[in-house]
């Protein structure tokens, strides 16, 4: 069975076709995927997050991370102490979507433009 043919898939009442699509509705946009690459690694309080994404503000994060949590990616947990603590860490389902990132961090390292090179410099000018 092809896309073409396959059944709709239905994410935040969305109709999908591709599965790629469904993917990219969950870990899309500017924050979530460097979210859950982070969390892959270890449980992290939103402080430490806040240091890692500097040029995101506290209310984007803090949407992402619900947006992430709302989609079973990320799992929260608030300790009743004062000062309040939270963590968030990768809940299985998030786990599963980890060696994705991986390939797209080794991809993207790969394609990355470096100093003076060019991974795929394009065709040659057939003018010379």
């Amino acid at each position: 069975m092809n896309e073409r043919t396959a059944r709709p898939m239905v994410y935040r009442e969305k109709e999908f076709t591709c599965g790629i699509d469904v993917t990219l509705a969950v870990v899309g946009g500017k924050w979530k995927a460097s979210i859950l690459w982070h969390l892959g690694h270890r449980t992290r309080r939103f402080s430490d997050l806040q240091r890692i994404f500097i040029d995101t503000t506290r209310k984007m994060l803090t949407q992402q991370l619900r947006e992430l949590e709302n989609d079973g990616l990320v799992h929260r947990e608030v300790y009743a102490q004062v000062p309040p603590k939270v963590e968030y860490s990768l809940t299985e389902k998030g786990r599963s979507i980890y060696p994705i990132l991986e390939q797209m961090c080794v991809w993207g390292r790969e394609h990355a433009d470096r100093k003076g090179e060019s991974s795929n410099p394009g065709p040659k000018d057939p003018t010379g």
